[in-house]
């Protein structure tokens, strides 16, 4: 979830009083919204050039290369100094851009445009695995690392509400062309802008890619061994198929349905990525609910009713409502089937059970794009559009027993996630990294006058308490005292320092302790939560009686 408002001033002005960060932000919203732009501008040429049917190969084409590069992209990031590698793709993109957009002016042979197209996307895929790398050699503090993955958050999230719309003009006003060369230009000022920061030298890293890809065939044996898992890869497959199918069907709306032109095409897709903005904000009550068939369930009628209703013949407007309330359904699914995967995937192998379903998203997305064409081809845009509506309730109706069965068995950490909800520090985790962060917790029971932490120690944990009293001492003097949902110790994991107090047991106690990779991977992937951590624990050191860490 983003972090509110009223941060936003603040946190804009700490990245951008950097000038290193400035440029890294800047040149992401170029490459960010271009790369949102020529992905619809060429479906909406490729659809006025051949219909749906070539829509839909343009799509997969362009999907397939990042399925097998994007692991590419990610240890070059790492094996060569991830600035130069994210210059080298920004040109490779630009240079793309710039090649497709003269074809498409000069209405040269279409398969010469695709064929820059897919250049655009292979290149796309070296970019974001080197932006990780790359940003945090060029922070100061943590604060500001913060700051800047909050505003690189909001750069995204902002692009797939207005990079669609802005699409939707240019192609108005001068078709793909148009968009392919404003496109460019974007992305050439990015490579510009990156262009000082070579980032810092790469470090050894022998084996890692045997032990990657060992670790990944461990993962795939899970899944293939494990039903719960599959079901569930199985339906968060169907969502990205469906969504594949979605993204060739906008231009086919446009001009079969309503009658518009390419323009409209932008305008359908902002729709739909509104009603994921508002739907993120709905699946927010759906932390800690022991049962998640239900929000799934209404998520998919949500799906389905939205797609039956364009069938049925709505107008623009209708089009327009009935979409963002499909981005709605499609969040609640999401989320849910999300959570429930994190609560029956082993817990050592979350991370990568969750890397086969990025690669699942790329090959279902491409192979939607395939189906839209073929129902085109049988029944038109009629029987298109059922088809994308009714993928997730057939898959759901399919598995819906076993699906039943898994949320009814599935434990939910009912009391862990109740603690870290108290906490200021996580309350801006979205619901499935919540459930998951409480599922790492060990409880722990300890005797009156046991010492949890003791000051000038290094740190490896983050407690909270569940019951009892836990007095901080600093120096021989008792500095404060906590209770049930208070918690201690983030300060020597933030920032790598001994435990400032000893922290010890006053009667018999309860507590939920984190380990350290735990945490810190929590408020890295989670910019807003660390944010509150690091003004938590800016607070208790500035503060006359510092608390634990």
């Amino acid at each position: 979830m983003l972090a509110s408002l009223d941060l936003a001033p603040r946190l804009v002005a700490r990245v951008f009083h950097n000038p290193d960060l400035r440029r890294v932000e800047l040149a992401h919203a170029g490459f960010n919204s271009a790369e949102w732009a020529v992905w619809l501008a060429m479906l909406v040429y490729a659809y006025d050039r051949g219909g749906a049917t070539t829509a839909g190969i343009v799509a997969m084409v362009q999907l397939l290369p990042s399925v097998f590069l994007a692991p590419l992209g990610a240890v070059l990031g790492d094996r060569y100094r991830p600035g130069r590698v994210l210059f080298a793709g920004y040109l490779a993109q630009s240079a793309a851009m710039g090649v497709t957009a003269a074809v498409l002016l000069a209405d040269g042979p279409p398969l010469a445009a695709y064929t820059g197209a897919v250049v655009v996307s292979t290149a796309v895929s070296l970019s974001r695995p080197s932006l990780a790398a790359l940003v945090p050699g060029l922070v100061r503090s943590a604060e500001e690392l913060t700051a800047t993955n909050v505003v690189s958050g909001w750069v995204e999230s902002m692009s797939v509400l207005v990079a669609p719309a802005v699409t939707g003009v240019l192609l108005g006003v001068h078709g793909p062309g148009l968009v392919f060369l404003v496109s460019a230009c974007a992305v050439v000022a990015s490579a510009v802008l990156v262009a000082p920061l070579p980032g810092p030298f790469p470090t050894e890293l022998g084996g890692v890619a045997e032990a990657a890809t060992a670790a990944f065939l461990t993962a795939v044996v899970v899944v293939v061994r494990s039903r719960p898992t599959r079901l569930l890869l199985l339906l968060l497959g169907g969502q990205y198929l469906a969504i594949g199918g979605l993204d060739v069907l906008y231009p086919l709306l446009a001009h079969q349905v309503i009658g518009k032109g390419d323009s409209w095409a932008g305008y359908l897709n902002a729709a739909f990525g509104l009603g994921g903005a508002l739907g993120i904000m709905a699946t927010a009550q759906l932390v800690g609910r022991p049962r998640l068939m239900p929000p799934l369930l209404l998520g998919v009628v949500a799906w389905m009713a939205s797609f039956l209703g364009m069938a049925s013949g709505a107008g623009a407007v209708g089009l327009l409502a009935l979409l963002a309330f499909g981005g709605i359904g499609r969040e609640l699914v999401d989320v849910s089937g999300h959570t429930l995967l994190q609560r029956v995937a082993p817990s050592d192998l979350i991370a990568r059970v969750f890397g086969i379903v990025e690669g699942l998203a790329n090959l279902a997305l491409a192979l939607g794009a395939i189906l839209v064409p073929a129902l085109v081809a049988i029944g038109g845009s009629t029987l298109a559009l059922v088809g994308v509506g009714l993928v997730l309730p057939l898959i759901a109706l399919t598995a819906g027993r076993s699906l039943r069965s898994i949320d009814e068995q599935a434990v939910v950490p009912v009391v862990e996630i109740s603690l870290l909800r108290s906490l200021p520090l996580f309350a801006a985790l979205d619901a499935p990294e919540l459930e998951s962060l409480a599922g790492s917790l060990q409880r722990i029971d300890v005797e009156a006058g046991t010492e949890i932490a003791r000051q000038g120690e290094i740190g490896d944990r983050f407690y909270v308490v569940a019951s009892g009293t836990v007095e901080a001492v600093q120096d021989g003097r008792t500095i404060r005292t906590l209770r049930h949902g208070e918690g201690f110790g983030e300060i020597a994991l933030l920032h790598d320092v001994p435990r400032t107090a000893t922290c010890r047991a006053v009667e018999p106690s309860t507590l939920y302790a984190l380990d350290k990779e735990s945490f810190l991977s929590a408020l890295t992937h989670h910019p807003a939560a660390r944010t509150a951590a690091e003004d938590l624990a800016r607070d208790r050191l500035l503060a006359p009686g510092p608390a634990p860490a």
